[in-house]
């Protein structure tokens, strides 16, 4: 089944003001800012976040992507960094999506499941109502050293295509996305946006000519 509407874009572990004036200037609608994580690739520290944060157009997302379980530190986190959203990487294990939420209005809270089996449906079910998006991915909760992101694998789309129809908010699918498969993650999922990192990366730097290529395979894909 085609696509109904070309997905948004948020291009993940910016690295520098350059990096996301390029993204933007390509098309991104959303940023990923990458703060301390026990694995994966981005990590910038939380001063960087802010000034990138502080440089880009108001319309644009800037995601602080945090590993932190406990509300408070996730708020102390973000006022510092003052981004308009922070993407949840782990579980909270302190605190509640609503106090997050009722401490900083305004600020958007999107939840990453990491996709792994059928339970990643229910748990994304049942997380739904209490964020304003869900971000699927394909890192791995479970290891001795978590995997929260930047994998450069894909997951089960099938299993994203039924999360997708189950949940009254958008989904963003990450996990591997490239130039060449893009076009196939749409079709598959019909997710409202893509997040993208390594595949569009080489060296990990931002490599204009692929990010260039994965935009076209995006526009193209649409109706």
């Amino acid at each position: 089944m085609k696509a109904t509407r070309t997905p948004r874009v948020k291009i993940c572990c910016i690295g520098s003001v350059e990096e996301a004036a390029v993204a933007v200037d390509c098309g991104a609608s959303a940023l990923g800012l990458v703060s301390h994580m026990p694995s994966g690739p981005g990590v910038i520290g939380d001063e960087l976040i802010g000034r990138i944060a502080a440089s880009v157009p108001p319309a644009i997302g800037t995601f602080l992507l945090t590993s932190r379980q406990s509300v408070a530190a996730i708020i102390k986190q973000h006022r510092f960094c003052r981004t308009n959203t922070i993407q949840l990487c782990d579980h909270l294990t302190r605190g509640t999506h609503r106090d997050l939420k009722d401490a900083l209005p305004g600020i958007s809270v999107v939840q990453v499941i990491h996709v792994t089996g059928p339970e990643s449906v229910q748990e994304s079910t049942r997380v739904a109502p209490h964020v304003d998006a869900i971000l699927l991915d394909s890192g791995n909760q479970k290891l001795a050293v978590k995997e929260l992101g930047g994998t450069g694998r894909t997951h089960d789309w099938t299993l994203s295509r039924t999360i997708r129809e189950r949940i009254g908010v958008p989904l963003f699918l990450a996990g591997g996305l490239n130039p060449e498969n893009v076009g196939q993650a749409i079709e598959e999922v019909g997710s409202f946006a893509l997040d993208v990192c390594s595949g569009v990366r080489t060296d990990g730097k931002l490599d204009p000519t692929k990010l260039k290529r994965f935009f076209r395979a995006v526009r193209s894909s649409g109706a």
